[in-house]
């Protein structure tokens, strides 16, 4: 919370700017090095041995993102400036294109249909005003993990062997860090960066999603997946995901940064739909939590592997144990694939309640 709030305050007091080249390079090169580096010593028969219930609930949140778009401009929709509705439902239709992936959903589905730039930026501040409360409260369920797994009686058993395993294997490899350990860390992440960077820029876009940028993420963690199965996974021993975490509050700090909190006063109306939208998600979670008896780890990853994507899935992972990040990270990879195609049907129904209440 302190990465996303201290610079914005900065940045809103003039201390930092709203924009900067510094942004975009953490964006283009840190992301996908952080990606690399968290993914480096994942545990894939591991998480497959986590069960079902953890992809019910990042479905789950999928669904809920997508239908609590459609109540929340249905009923809160009247609140909306007559001259803005136009772009309005466009506006949160890219949002849902965020909320399910990440910001190059976002962009995809804004271009798409044609979004103003003055909604877009708007929708970044509901992003991150509405976003930034539900992460807070989900970092709050990761310090009363046990309490809540009793009290629905979830079983904890398949979590806890996981989170066995992997710190029983954390500490076979630890080790003091040495010179060459951040030279092979840094020429994997940066150098690796570079490298998928170079290769995506010659790979062809693929609908309206896999382009670009886009191609970079998929890549980067294929290789970190790949590398996960040689020895170089042993470099989690030396502070991988420590350096990946690193990386991604680096992010955070400068998606904090963009937040322009003034412009909240220009479209209070389209604060008030995130507001409805953010609480219909979580209520549908807690609900279908309770339905199938699952841990508040599989909500709060699920959740925020689609709320929050790449950049933050792994620190609410993190919160209930860091060796759980990786799990954070493969979901948010699988929102990224669906965000553009669903926020995009996501479209087509709000197109229609924008035709049907409010032309």
């Amino acid at each position: 919370m302190f990465a996303y709030f201290v610079p914005t305050l900065l940045s809103n007091t003039g201390v930092l700017p709203l924009e900067s080249p510094a942004y975009t390079f953490i964006r283009r090169v840190l992301l996908p090095a952080s990606l690399l580096l968290l993914t480096l010593s994942v545990d894939i028969p591991a998480i497959i041995q986590l069960g079902p219930k953890v992809m019910y609930m990042f479905f789950g949140a999928t669904t809920s993102v997508f239908l609590g778009s459609i109540v929340a401009y249905s009923t809160v929709g009247w609140l909306i400036p007559s001259d803005l509705h136009d772009q309005a439902w466009r506006g949160i239709a890219a949002l849902c294109g965020s909320w399910i992936g990440g910001g190059a959903n976002f962009v995809a589905v804004g271009e798409s249909l044609r979004a103003s730039q003055t909604v877009m930026g708007l929708m970044v501040v509901v992003d991150v005003a509405v976003a930034s409360a539900w992460m807070a409260i989900l970092l709050w369920f990761g310090g009363r993990e046990r309490a809540l797994d009793e009290k629905i009686g979830a079983d904890r058993s398949a979590i806890d062997i996981v989170r066995r395993k992997i710190e029983a294997y954390q500490l076979q490899i630890v080790r003091p860090v040495t010179g060459p350990d951040l030279i092979k860390l840094g020429a994997l992440s940066i150098g690796g960066t570079a490298f998928c960077h170079a290769i995506a820029s010659q790979r062809p876009d693929i609908g309206t999603i896999i382009n670009g940028f886009t191609w970079v993420v998929i890549l980067m963690t294929a290789v970190g997946v790949a590398l996960s199965f040689t020895p170089a996974r042993n470099l989690e021993g030396a502070g991988a995901s420590a350096l990946g975490s690193a990386f991604l509050y680096m992010l955070i700090a400068t998606v904090g940064a963009q937040g322009n909190f003034r412009e909240i006063v220009n479209a209070p109306a389209l604060v008030a739909v995130g507001t409805v939208w953010m609480i219909f998600h979580a209520v549908f979670m807690l609900v279908l939590r309770r339905i199938i008896k699952a841990r508040i780890f599989f909500l709060a990853v699920g959740s925020q592997a689609n709320i929050g994507a790449a950049a933050s899935a792994p620190i609410v992972a993190s919160a209930f144990h860091p060796s759980l990040a990786t799990v954070g990270v493969m979901l948010a990879i699988l929102g990224y694939v669906l965000g553009t195609y669903v926020a995009l049907l996501n479209a087509v129904v709000l197109e229609r309640v924008y035709l049907t209440f409010f032309a």
